[in-house]
């Protein structure tokens, strides 16, 4: 799949592209995460910063809350998939996202399992 990004509010996708103030950002090979996964904080919030590092990181997939069109559409032309409007904790959408099975406007609710882990 090549990396994966994801914007973040705490653990939970931010609801807004250009208002993240971190991200998650993983290698992925087979639907796993490869290598070591960070969190990225970023110096200020910024739709055409973000969309830069995403480019500077050769992101292959954005998982995130709210975007705008020309956000979007820019990402999209760069071949970068997007998949967007999604609410939900990084541990419970990660793996839906890394086997492909999570959707833009996912609602992706804790799982029981998890319930309690910051």
């Amino acid at each position: 799949m090549g990396k994966i990004l994801i914007t973040l509010a705490g653990q939970e996708v931010a609801p807004r592209f250009d208002l993240c103030g971190e991200v998650f950002i993983a290698a992925t090979a087979a639907g796993k995460v490869s290598g070591e996964p960070r969190t990225v904080l970023l110096p200020g919030p910024s739709a055409d910063d973000l969309c830069s590092l995403i480019l500077k990181e050769e992101v292959s997939l954005v998982v995130c809350g709210g975007i705008e069109e020309p956000h979007y559409q820019y990402l999209t032309w760069k071949r970068i998939k997007v998949i967007d409007r999604v609410i939900g904790h990084l541990d419970d959408l990660l793996p839906l996202a890394l086997n492909e099975q999570l959707p833009a406007g996912a609602i992706v609710r804790r799982h029981p399992k998890r319930e309690g882990k910051p």
